[in-house]
């Protein structure tokens, strides 16, 4: 479906105008920055709050305690103490990446609201502007329908004054028949 755009002189409709105020917050686009690391790290505190996360510990934690309890080899014997530290070194690790992120998230959220507030009150301005500029025109078309209407009363006026002074000279300039 073909997509047309008019464009007037007062209307010039830009491309990405609907998107330019969220450009001041563009150096908020990745939580941890654009390096390595930071979209390692990004990429990492996401996948804690995914169901495969869940899945694959699940699995880690089952597979470990099986080994263990099995017999298959004991390097981890009950009461599986170094699963505990294993625990105990993701959590260290994962909170403050998750609070981090969260963090950021929240300023970029505020961010972004700052930025769409900014650009409501521009949106108000731009209404207001073109709402006071309706006004005018509506005043100035009210003067020109009086105007109109002055001089279409003014023609009427004329086109009688005519009628009669044509009919004066046309009674006044042909000999009147003798009854």
């Amino acid at each position: 479906m073909e997509r047309r755009i008019w464009l007037t002189e007062s209307n010039i409709i830009e491309p990405t105008r609907g998107r330019r105020h969220t450009i001041t917050c563009l150096h908020l686009s990745r939580v941890f920055g654009n390096d390595w690391f930071a979209l390692k790290a990004e990429s990492f505190a996401r996948f804690f709050g995914t169901p495969a996360f869940l899945v694959v510990q699940t699995v880690i934690v089952s597979g470990w305690i099986a080994v263990n309890l099995l017999g298959l080899t004991r390097f981890d014997p009950y009461p599986f103490i170094l699963l505990n530290l294993a625990f105990s070194l993701q959590a260290a690790y994962a909170a403050p990446l998750i609070l981090l992120a969260q963090t950021r998230q929240a300023d970029r959220d505020k961010a972004l609201a700052e930025a769409d507030a900014h650009h409501r009150e521009d949106i108000a301005l731009a209404c207001q502007t073109r709402e006071t500029e309706l006004a005018r025109q509506t005043l100035q078309m009210a003067e020109l329908l009086k105007q109109n209407t002055a001089l279409t009363e003014l023609t009427r006026q004329l086109a009688e004054r005519i009628e009669t002074l044509t009919r004066d000279l046309h009674e006044n300039l042909t000999p009147s028949k003798p009854s």
